[in-house]
């Protein structure tokens, strides 16, 4: 008796003191606050994917989300991260990446590879967001440029369907526009060739000079090019003396000009057929014009040349310099470790973000479950559903292809491109004045090309 007694106190010993070493967890009671900030998604669209979650992982108590207006967003964030009140984890967009790189942390390659990114994400997103192999942000949707058309105004004119090449969509010009005795517009056949009235015209531009197969930077965009391969017409300056062409009175496509009203305006009145967007402009069009009769096409393209389409997106981050919010311990009673932070927040982006199309055994241990949670629910599948958004997942865009009109988004996500951008508001405001200069008769295609090139140069080194 008195052996079995010594026996039992020493197996309490040794079991206290692998507890004591950390060789054997405890339960956890305390865990992980996280603030998400987004661009436009409500809350709503997240609630049942963060329920979830904290469910799985112990260690996150709470997951909150805060939703911003797009014109703001940008300017409160780096506000927000330069006042140290900024969130775990926000949005950025494509282009922001090269401004953001020294205030996000990359994603611990045993969480997500760079093979598990390239495999499943379309390639816009890889192209975005990898850099010398390390991952900066993890996207839900991506979305690319398409064709919206008039379908009475096509009916009208006697046209079946929308055109597929550029060719073809000239060829429509004199059928679709409609021009009084005094030489005023009075319907265009497509809103494009200026940069001040039309909703994106700078990404319709860089649409153009990507299907021309223009070289747009080296070196992750620390050197602007906007040069191509072979002899003749430099590739940028084709494209855009071919964009300026709709506003140019004297070309036999003009349809357009610098007087008429705000593109998704004169699309919404019906004052103009086609116009290229993306697909959050689907609800604007519907809600400024309920009854007015369009849908969407692939944008047109270049006959033997690689199908382009040009594409936008955002990725969650994670903030660098982060201090983490705890739940369920007294003020300064527990801490946690910087590398922790940024492993569990990781582990939350890779099941948002990838859901089940692998194995999410490996964001938390099988002993660590608690309570009871939906194992069959694909979050970025719920996330897509309750906004109606296209795919940035390969597998998901596949199961998109065949909705009407979200699915010509989709699928064009995967020849869907854009280019490295350091400076992407000077940039933005540096090609629209290449535009105007055009349209003016300030500058030919060429050296308005040439000018801009020197500008964007300048514009990345400040």
């Amino acid at each position: 008796m008195k052996k079995r007694i010594i026996s039992i106190f020493i197996i309490l010993i040794f079991a206290v003191s692998l507890a004591g070493c950390g060789c054997q967890e405890p339960t956890i009671k305390i865990g992980l606050r996280l603030e998400v900030w987004g661009v436009n998604d409500d809350a709503d669209s997240y609630e049942e994917i963060f329920k979830n979650y904290v469910k799985i992982n112990p260690r996150v108590k709470q997951i909150a989300y805060r939703k911003f207006s797009a014109d703001t967003y940008k300017q409160e964030l780096i506000d927000a991260l330069a006042s140290g009140k900024g969130p775990d984890i926000f949005m950025i967009n494509s282009t922001w990446e090269p401004s953001f790189r020294n205030k996000i942390v990359p994603a611990p390659a045993e969480i997500i590879s760079e093979k598990m990114y390239r495999d499943n994400f379309v390639d816009l997103a890889s192209d975005a967001f990898i850099v010398q192999g390390k991952i900066y942000a993890a996207p839900l949707s991506v979305d690319s440029l398409a064709l919206y058309y008039n379908k009475d105004l096509f009916a009208e004119a006697g046209i079946a369907t929308p055109p597929k090449t550029w060719d073809n969509l000239v060829s429509l010009i004199p059928s679709l526009t409609k021009i009084d005795s005094n030489g005023q517009v009075k319907q265009s056949a497509i809103a494009m060739g200026t940069a001040y009235n039309i909703n994106r015209s700078t990404d319709i531009l860089g649409l153009l000079m990507l299907q021309e197969k223009t070289q747009m930077t080296e070196r992750d965009g620390e050197k602007i090019l906007f040069t191509g391969d072979g002899e003749g017409i430099a590739p940028a300056v084709k494209a855009l003396q071919f964009y300026t062409d709709f506003a140019k009175r004297s070309s036999n496509a003009y349809t357009w000009n610098s007087g008429l009203h705000w593109s998704l305006d004169a699309f919404a009145e019906g004052s103009v057929a086609m116009m290229l967007n993306y697909s959050w402009h689907m609800e604007t069009i519907r809600s400024k014009s309920p009854k007015l009769n369009f849908t969407v096409a692939a944008v047109p393209q270049i006959p033997d040349y690689p199908k382009v389409d040009f594409g936008n997106c955002y990725g969650y981050v994670v903030a660098l310099n982060k201090k983490p919010e705890i739940i369920g311990a007294e003020p300064g009673k527990a801490t946690v470790k910087d590398q922790s932070r940024i492993n569990e927040t990781w582990k939350f982006l890779k099941y948002l973000t990838l859901g089940s199309t692998d194995s999410n055994s490996a964001v938390v241990k099988e002993s660590d479950l608690t309570g009871k949670f939906n194992e069959g629910l694909n979050p970025t599948r719920v996330y897509l559903e309750n906004t109606n958004k296209p795919a940035a997942r390969k597998d998901l865009i596949d199961s998109q292809k065949d909705t009407y009109e979200l699915g010509v988004f989709a699928q064009q996500n995967l020849i869907a491109r854009s280019w490295k951008q350091i400076a992407p508001d000077a940039i933005e405001v540096i090609m629209g004045e290449m535009i105007d200069d055009v349209n003016r008769g300030k500058a030919l295609a060429g050296d308005a090309i040439k000018t801009t090139v020197t500008r964007i140069s300048q514009a990345i080194k400040k």
